[in-house]
Order: structure tokens, then C-alpha cells, then sequence
């Protein structure tokens, strides 16, 4: 690489996708206010469409609703937004999955990505009990037949999980070979199949030390496959015009948590069979004592939330600068979520795009006035794509 692509690399504009909060949503943590009605979802996406962020993360798991089904609909809304739809090997086959995948992204019209969990313990309840290393073995054989499937081809596979006769994905998706496919894990087992299999390694919010040598990891196993990855960033986000605003904010964020009830979700999250649950958790250490883990990157969103759990919190400028350290270490897509979602959204494309180099939200590219004086609504622009989705 050279000077001249380092310089580019760092001061380019990343992709900032979004957050549907289909678990539901609120203004503090553990005090959620607002169900995840449609209604509601619905305003979150075309929000986030109108703004100019370049997709949106559905969320798996028992209290969200499918993201699948989610996407579908919210796709009729929305005109520009990529949806990155969680999929769950082992809980879905490769065949229905390719399936389901190639038919959402035709009716989109190519505007699916697809987040790939493997999940972080035994689904007992769900019926698939299998330790760490057989979740990654599963996930394996699932990502090697779901690919060739969705680049035409006939399966026969006979594995240690999964068994195939003459598979085929009758009908192709929008985007070739297959939609860009999206996930993370910090285990070796999950690195391993990073490097194997993924278009794009998506790492939880840690020190940039941290991430980048997940990311060493992560070149070095697609290296010896013959690939390359590209990077992501899952965190949240609070950004204020001050930063004192912003710190404040943070502080409001988990006022109404209590200690005990930091202990015991700090007890089980270490407990946790994910490693990247564990190092999300080692980084706030069960304390509000010592949750600014950098300049601008705070711990206290994973005091009790699972999964992602820190923030950028600052002003515009600032958080702008904590953003382009790690896109210094490769990450080219964040993934971003604040609360309440609908309010946030717009603090953040309000505050932070300009600060990105990113065209304020509230102008028009064609004629640089407000939206509100314009002929032509916001959803009737054309949809503005990367470079690499087009050529995907």
C-alpha cells in the first residue's frame, strides 16, 4: 500500500450503517419505553434511509423479532438501505438458507447483506447442542455449501454436521456470486472460518490495539486461503455538539442501573462461552469506575447490554478523529446504534456526517438546498452505491 492509499484509507468517508431495534428501544438503559412495533420500526428505517446511511443492522436472538421477515418488510419502505440480515447455522439448513437469502435479495433488489452468527453457547431450547469447536465445524461446512449454492452449483456434501444430495438454489440472487456475507468472533475456531469464508470480519468496539490484532488474525487465515477480508465495526454512539454534552449524555444513559444489577450481569457475561462477550466485559471490568477505555471510547453500554458494548462518545470532531484511528487499521464499515434509536439516528447524521466528510443530510447533492425546499422527496434520489457493492 502505498503513501498516497494509506492517506486515502484514513481520511475517506467509511460506510455507516444503523441499528433496528426490534427488541425495543428506549432513552436509558434497562428502562425500555418503546415496543418494537412495526410502526415504530418503520420509522427507525426510513429515518435511517432519508439520512443517507448506507444500510442497517437486524439483530438476532429470542426477544427480536426475525430479521428476515423484518427486512422484507421494511425493504417496501425504503429505497436506498442495505439490510444486514442475520442468518444461524444449524437453525436454518444451507439449502433454505440460500434460498430464502436469493429470493430477499430479488425483491429488494440487491440490497441484502447477510450476518452470519454462530451463536455463544448450546441452544438447548432451540434444539442444537454442541460445544464451541462443533459450532465453528458446523458453521464451516453450513458457509461452504451455502456459497456454492448460491454460485449454481449442485451439492453433495457428506460431513460431520451436514448432509446434502444433489442441493441446488434454483433461483440466482441479485448480487453475484452471492450477497456480501458479514461475521465476528474473537475465538480461534471463528477466525479460522473468517479467513475461510467471509466477504467482511466484524469485531466489537475494543481498543484499536486490540482490534487490529484481531485483524493480523483474521489476514493471516485468509491469506493461507488464498482470499482477502475486508473489515467492520460494531459500537454505539453518542454524539452531543460539546464534549461535555456528549459525556453527560452517557452518564444519563445507565443512570438507572444498579450496582447489583451490574454484578450479576458482569458474573454471567464472564461466564460467558464467547470470547468476544468476555473481552467486551474485561474492558468495563463490572464497574462505572473505569469505563473510558480511550479519548472517546466508552465501556458503559456493555455494564449490562450482551453483544456490543461500547460507544464513541464526543463531539463531532472528536469522535470523527476516534472513528478514522480505526479506519488507520482497516475497518471500512461501522455499524452504529444509539438510544433511542429514531432520535440518535438523526443527532448522528446531523452531527457526525459533516465531520466525516459526508454530505449533510439536510441538503441536497443536486442543489444544496434544505430538503424541505426541494421538488423531489428524498426517497425518489437515485440509490448511491460503493464501488465493491457494485462490483459484487
Amino acid at each position: 500500500m502505498t503513501h498516497a492509499d494509506e492517506f486515502d484509507t484514513q481520511h475517506s468517508s467509511p460506510d455507516l450503517y444503523w441499528f433496528i431495534p426490534s427488541g425495543g428501544d428506549g432513552r436509558r438503559l434497562g428502562q425500555p419505553s418503546r415496543p418494537a412495533s412495526f410502526q415504530y420500526l418503520s420509522q427507525v428505517a426510513q429515518a435511517a434511509d432519508v439520512l443517507g446511511f448506507d444500510g442497517v443492522l437486524l439483530p438476532t436472538g429470542g426477544t427480536n423479532e426475525d430479521t428476515l421477515i423484518v427486512a422484507s418488510a421494511l425493504s417496501s419502505l425504503t429505497r436506498h438501505l442495505r439490510f444486514l440480515v442475520a442468518l444461524r447455522p444449524g437453525l436454518v439448513s444451507p439449502v433454505l438458507a440460500a434460498r430464502l437469502t436469493a429470493s430477499l435479495d430479488r425483491i429488494t433488489g440487491g440490497r441484502v447483506n447477510l450476518n452470519i452468527v454462530s451463536g455463544s453457547g448450546n441452544f438447548d431450547f432451540e434444539g442444537l447442542n454442541l460445544t464451541q469447536e462443533e459450532r465453528y465445524a458446523l458453521t464451516n461446512e453450513w458457509l461452504g455449501i451455502f456459497r456454492a449454492l448460491l454460485r449454481g452449483e449442485t451439492v453433495d456434501h457428506h460431513g460431520e454436521h451436514l448432509q446434502v444430495h444433489g442441493g441446488r438454489s434454483l433461483l440466482p440472487s441479485v448480487q453475484r456470486p452471492y450477497p456480501p456475507i458479514y461475521f465476528g468472533g474473537s475465538s480461534d475456531p471463528a477466525i479460522r472460518v473468517a479467513g475461510e469464508h467471509v466477504d467482511v470480519y466484524l469485531s466489537w468496539g475494543e481498543r484499536p490495539a486490540q482490534v487490529a490484532e484481531k485483524f493480523g488474525r483474521v489476514r493471516a487465515e485468509a491469506a493461507r486461503a488464498g482470499r482477502t477480508v475486508r473489515f467492520g465495526l460494531r459500537a454505539h454512539i453518542i454524539v452531543r455538539d460539546t464534549e461535555e454534552e456528549a459525556w453527560a449524555a452517557a452518564d444519563d444513559l445507565i443512570a438507572g442501573i444498579s450496582d447489583d444489577e451490574i454484578a450479576r450481569a458482569h458474573t454471567a457475561f464472564l461466564a460467558s462461552a464467547s470470547e468476544g462477550q468476555r473481552r467486551q466485559s474485561e474492558l468495563n471490568g463490572g464497574t462505572r469506575a473505569s469505563l473510558r477505555v480511550g479519548k472517546n471510547l466508552w465501556a458503559g453500554v456493555g455494564l449490562v447490554r450482551g453483544g456490543a458494548g461500547t460507544a464513541f462518545v464526543g463531539s463531532p470532531e472528536n469522535v470523527a478523529a476516534a472513528m478514522r484511528e480505526y479506519q488507520a487499521i482497516g475497518v471500512d464499515t461501522f455499524v452504529l446504534s444509539g438510544y433511542p434509536h429514531l432520535e440518535e439516528a438523526y443527532r448522528t447524521a446531523e452531527l457526525l456526517f459533516p465531520a466525516l466528510g459526508r454530505p449533510s443530510p439536510l441538503f441536497t447533492p443536486r442543489d444544496g438546498l434544505p430538503l424541505s425546499h426541494t421538488s423531489t422527496p428524498a426517497t425518489e434520489r437515485e440509490p448511491v452505491l460503493t464501488g465493491r457493492f457494485r462490483s459484487i
